[in-house]
């Protein structure tokens, strides 16, 4: 029932300005409170600022206190609203006949909204998109109010058209009448455009090939060739480009292998739907819905056991690991480029790798593609539509209990904030040189940037600066103090340094940010400390050793080292990472077993890198102090014979994990690390034991995935084992596991469980990654509380 305003005076009309924050702008939030005042029978109008969405009503004051009420029950699918505030105004009823209510053109100016995330095509759209009474039927760049691209086309706030990259495109009269119609799915949606609006498709071959380039629909029916002929083909999205190419060829996915130089590392894979999935991994309900939402990311998912119907994948696609990349379409032109009904065939499944050269950030730039993709492509899939900010696919995996941890935080995720549990001063973060992700804040609310990658190239530096110029603009942030790595030597440090100038710049500890990274994201205001295992490759130790194993007593404020895997030598720094056939014998070395040849990591080693190693370690020339974790995964994947070289990060840890999810039942004898206490310091976690009982089950026949499944249990156990330590020591009974070990899904299960079994309340990571990739969020909340104090 419409409500009714007697406009004579004196009859009871109230007016409120009413200001609502949040993630109100793209979303069809407009439209939303233009038909809620209507039904309402209240007249005003409503317009975006650059602060959010702002609205004057006037009514009787039943149906005005609704409207505030309803604005935030009923707001839009991909609205998030975080604040609905109003005050009294005069009303203008005054004998005169109210105005309509109306939508007024967007007000510039300083304030902070937030930008929605890029959001899969919807439905709708995609039954316009394979209608063909559609007039938008095959239209790439098909979108509305519930869906499409929104953070990477927008240049500044308000947003509208005018201030994304979609305002070069002239809306044709038809798209203009639905875009003002406040009726409409398409009532100011900024992508919103068709096939005579534009964006337009081309194809451009690469030199030296007498194929034709094409525009339009040529240019979508070329490409699908190409994939079905095993070739590569740069596919323009919408936070940069992809290298696609048919994952069911194993000579088209070796070729881009080769191509790209990437070793042995996993590539992604987009099926067309989830059926399509499920022949190659397991797919439950959590996994569904992880893959079929409106985020889209890329889900890790675990590979079926060996004994099924062999899988459609090339094998080259993702070897030696357990699990297996998977995403679904999440633009009408990946719909495309799988086919609708009555198209000619085209490849099964695609491989959707980051479009670009190993160690550099993801190409967004058309001329850029050309020349940074030259030899890695055949032919490039290119829209005329600009990307404004780089911004690659997000990783997920799916926990057993069936929530989610973002092991690599980008399109969808982003510019979604993360809630801070204390107010804090406009701050940067810098994050690390690994998986770099910086993160901007201010007050209660602090913007991950999306993934960059690491910054071993200039040009990651470079990215990391473009996207820091586009955040700070979409947020209104301009930093007063800067976090970063305490590590000397990091890019990351470097660039915040220069960038803060004169302002203060914070370092933390590594390990310290890792755990107050955890804390954060789970909302603990850290008046009480937590026990935090912080378990990764490699960081910079208060003592100048290469800390990563380390389990601390934390809190914003500081740490207490309790407990470390026991240190060993790291032989050449990079070269031990790259070796870890040698870290297995530097491990053995201090474990007092001999290298014998029967020794698969002794074995991989030629007889003179042996020598030249015995005398590095004896002498301890180039030899860092380590206690990490991750390297100690790595020597255990080379004494099983699993991996002794790598070209990737995390290649050996990956393999050893594969390998104890292989494992069957095993009722055998367990291995278990030999805690020692130290004089005023913190307990020595030994490995020793572990080794030789590996060493042990080796030269008894015992397989390699029943020793990796030990090792990993070991491992939790000596987790549980300090855990209550501290709380005898302590009385701390919360426990934080965190750094980038705990992506392997086996010990993160395992300690969890362990954990809470023996009564302790567990942190775990959801949409801030245990890595590197969340290590800006714990800089950041460490150096605010540092500046409090």
């Amino acid at each position: 029932m419409t409500a009714t305003v007697d406009d004579r005076p004196g009859h009871g009309a109230v007016r409120r300005r009413v200001r609502v924050g949040g993630t109100v702008q793209g979303v069809g939030f407009r439209p939303f409170v233009h038909a809620l005042a209507r039904e309402l029978g209240l007249t005003g109008y409503v317009a975006n600022d650059a602060g959010g969405v702002i609205a004057e009503v006037e009514g009787v004051p039943e149906a005005v206190e609704a409207f505030c009420r309803r604005l935030r029950d009923q707001a839009p699918p991909l609205a998030v609203v975080s604040t609905v505030t109003s005050e009294p105004v005069p009303p203008r009823g005054t004998g005169h006949p109210y105005e309509e209510f109306t939508i007024r053109p967007s007000r510039r100016g300083e304030g902070r909204t937030r930008i929605p995330p890029d959001t899969a095509t919807c439905d709708d759209c995609l039954r316009e998109l394979a209608d063909p009474a559609d007039r938008r039927h095959r239209h790439p760049f098909i979108a509305c109010t519930h869906c499409g691209p929104r953070f990477t086309i927008a240049t500044a706030l308000p947003y509208d058209r005018a201030t994304t990259t979609m305002a070069a495109f002239s809306l044709c009269p038809t798209c203009a009448g639905e875009y003002t119609d406040p009726a409409d799915r398409r009532f100011h949606a900024q992508p919103v455009a068709c096939h005579d609006c534009g964006p337009r498709l081309h194809l451009t071959h690469a030199p030296g090939t007498d194929a034709r380039d094409a525009d339009g629909e040529r240019a979508l029916a070329g490409a699908r060739r190409l994939l079905a002929a095993g070739r590569i083909v740069a596919v323009k999205g919408v936070g940069g480009y992809h290298l696609a190419c048919d994952a069911t060829n194993p000579a088209a996915v070796a070729v881009l292998r080769e191509r790209k130089a990437r070793g042995g590392k996993p590539f992604a894979v987009m099926c067309p739907d989830v059926a399509a999935a499920a022949r190659l991994a397991r797919v439950g309900p959590a996994e569904r819905r992880a893959l079929t939402g409106r985020l889209r990311p890329i889900v890790l998912l675990r590979r079926h056991l060996p004994g099924r119907e062999p899988e459609p994948l090339a094998p080259q696609v993702c070897l030696g690991s357990p699990d297996v990349g998977v995403l679904l379409p999440y633009t009408p032109l990946h719909r495309l480029l799988f086919g609708l009904p009555g198209d000619p065939p085209g490849p099964e499944i695609l491989v959707m790798t980051s479009g670009n050269r190993s160690g550099e950030p993801i190409v967004t730039d058309d001329r850029e593609a050309l020349t940074r993709l030259a030899g890695l492509a055949d032919a490039w899939l290119w829209h005329d539509r600009p990307i404004a900010v780089p911004c690659d696919d997000s990783v997920v995996r799916v926990r057993a209990d069936g929530g989610e941890v973002v092991l690599r935080r980008s399109r969808g995720h982003v510019p979604v904030p993360v809630e801070l549990p204390f107010p804090v001063p406009p701050s940067l973060a810098a994050g690390g040189d690994l998986k770099n992700a910086f993160c901007l804040a201010e007050g209660r609310s602090a913007w991950f940037s999306p993934h960059l990658g690491d910054l071993d190239d200039p040009t990651g530096t470079r990215a990391l600066e473009r996207v820091e110029r586009h955040l700070r603009k979409l947020t209104g942030i301009d930093p007063r103090l800067f976090a970063a790595d305490r590590h000397p030597g990091y890019r990351s440090t470097r660039w915040a340094r220069h960038r803060a100038g004169d302002r203060p710049l914070r370092l933390v500890q590594h390990h310290h940010a890792h755990v107050a990274s955890a804390m954060a994201a789970a909302g603990i205001d850290g008046r009480t400390p937590v026990v935090g295992v912080a378990f990764d490759g490699t960081g910079y130790g208060d003592d100048g050793a290469i800390w990563g194993g380390e389990v601390l007593l934390a809190d914003y404020d500081g740490y207490r080292r309790l407990a470390h895997l026991a240190y060993v030598p790291l032989p050449g720094g990079d070269a031990g990472v790259a070796n870890p056939c040698r870290m297995a014998l530097s491990h053995l070395r201090a474990a007092g077993v001999d290298w014998a040849d029967d020794l698969p990591c002794a074995a991989a080693c030629t007889p003179d890198e042996r020598r030249l190693l015995a005398r590095q370690l004896e002498r301890g020339t180039a030899c860092v102090p380590t206690s990490s974790m991750g390297r100690l995964f790595d020597a255990m994947a080379s004494l099983t014979g699993l991996c002794h070289r790598v070209d990737h990060e995390a290649q050996a840890a990956v393999a050893l994990e594969a390998s104890a999810a292989a494992a069957g039942a095993d009722d055998g004898p367990g291995y278990a690390f030999a805690p020692r206490p130290t004089a005023a310091g913190p307990t020595l976690l030994d490995p020793a034991p572990v080794l030789r009982a590996a060493v042990a089950d080796l030269r008894s026949g015992v397989g390699a995935p029943v020793i990796a499944a030990r090792f990993h249990r070991a491992v939790a156990r000596a987790v549980e084992e300090v855990c209550l330590l501290a709380r005898r020591e302590t009385g701390t009974t919360t426990v934080a596991l965190t750094g980038g070990v705990f992506a392997n899904a086996l010990l993160d299960e395992e300690c969890a469980g362990r954990l809470r079994a023996a009564g302790f309340t567990v942190l775990r990571h959801g949409t801030v990654p245990p890595g590197d990739g969340g290590l800006a969020l714990g800089q950041l909340v460490v150096a605010a509380r540092a500046g409090d104090r």
